[in-house]
């Protein structure tokens, strides 16, 4: 088993060979891998740039006589993960670690993000302080900013390069002192907005014998479960909350994509679903709402996060989105609607409260949605313990009748 260290050794071999001298010396195995374009490698590593580069189904050639940064950047980090996810397939893999700016954090965090969650990942960069959204997705990628340029070593860059090194050596050479969990697993869906009737939903599931991870829907959550469902690491889903919908058709800030609903669909795992905050779409502090939305129905959810509520048109949509992805579910599936509101904020009383926007969200469903998929709905809202209850018992039907619990 081997620490894989990627990083590109025309530019960055000594920091590279530095990495793995530090790492060798705790008694652990390197494999090096080159995904430098340019110039040739500062020393032989074990997987060359020309092997990464085919495995992206290009050749190194090709990629230097086309001198696109950009192209050769995105052909080497499909090559890398390629690459990485063959060597973690053979055994070889414990850990990954990469070093790097701009083009290699891209190309070592894209063969991270191939690798099952668990496997320990660690990036030291320079991007490490900005937005690193677009590095670490929904996987576990850990990211440590190198302070200085990894150009060069020195008393700065020695330190933090040894501190990864170390870092990576302890998460790879110790087995953590954890109790595995052999029960099936159940992912379920929170908002802050929805937190009441997860818990209830959790603790009722838990005590039938579950093992429940809760995911936070702000996007990267909700893309996290549908990856884990498909690894096949969740066996059922309690979707409380789809509210992420509501901002990949809006327009928020945290939407989980279009493929959000269609893993559980796809790979015909038992899922409950619910509305849970699709009366809401969230932004960042409220002079950062787009003007187009200034004269909306706005709630100052905390200084960081204004929400803005959906409109009739907007729930009448969203509801024929759902009830879209449910039908071409291929295992057991039910979804339920919490009539009396679907968050929180949308009771009588509260901000968000819109009769016939919930008519909208509602009717929209029952029109569309397949008589082979359940339809339950109750007078309550979304926070009441009867409608978490009965999500949750529904679950718990579909689980059993499957041979999962």
């Amino acid at each position: 088993m081997s620490v894989v260290l990627i990083g590109t050794l025309d530019t960055k071999g000594e920091e590279i060979g530095f990495a793995r001298d530090v790492i060798e010396a705790q008694g652990v195995d390197v494999h090096v891998v080159d995904t430098g374009v340019v110039g040739e490698p500062e020393f032989e590593p074990d997987t060359t740039a020309a092997e990464v580069a085919e495995a992206a189904g290009t050749t190194l050639d090709a990629l230097r006589a086309d001198a696109d940064r950009g192209e050769a950047m995105e052909a080497m980090g499909e090559g890398a993960a390629v690459v990485a996810s063959r060597l973690h397939e053979a055994g070889v893999l414990r850990g990954v670690l990469g070093l790097g700016g701009s083009g290699n954090t891209s190309i070592a965090t894209t063969a991270m993000r191939a690798l099952p969650v668990g496997v320990p990942k660690l990036m030291v960069s320079t991007m490490a302080s900005g937005d690193v959204e677009p590095y670490v997705g929904a996987k576990d990628v850990a990211m440590m900013y190198s302070v200085a340029d990894i150009e060069g070593l020195n008393r700065l860059s020695r330190r933090v390069i040894s501190n990864a090194a170390l870092a990576m050596v302890g998460m790879v050479a110790n087995e953590p002192d954890v109790e595995v969990d052999e029960r099936p697993t159940v992912g379920i869906t929170m908002f802050g907005v929805t937190t009441p009737c997860v818990q209830t939903a959790r603790e009722y599931l838990e005590e039938q014998g579950y093992e429940t991870i809760v995911f936070h829907a702000t996007g990267t959550g909700g893309r996290a479960m549908e990856d884990l469902i498909g690894q096949g690491v969740i066996d059922g889903v309690l979707d409380v909350t789809t509210t992420e919908w509501a901002d990949e058709l809006v327009g928020g800030v945290l939407n989980a994509g279009p493929e959000r609903l269609d893993a559980a669909a796809e790979t015909g795992t038992p899922q409950v679903v619910s509305t849970g905050a699709l009366d809401m779409v969230n932004f960042g502090p409220e002079d950062s709402v787009p003007e187009t939305f200034r004269d909306r129905k706005l709630h100052v959810h905390n200084p960081q996060v204004t929400l803005m509520r959906t409109t009739p048109e907007e729930c009448a949509e969203l509801g024929r989105i759902v009830a879209e992805k449910l039908n071409a579910a291929t295992g057991p599936t039910a979804l339920a609607l919490p009539l009396g509101g679907v968050s929180m904020l949308d009771v009588e009383g509260e901000d968000f409260h819109d009769p016939e926007a919930d008519a909208a969200l509602f009717g929209a469903i029952r029109e569309t949605l397949d008589p082979n998929v359940e339809l339950l709905e109750m007078e309550t809202d979304i926070n009441d313990e009867s409608f978490a209850l009965a999500m949750a018992r529904k679950l718990d039907e579909f689980m059993r009748d499957s041979g999962l619990a």
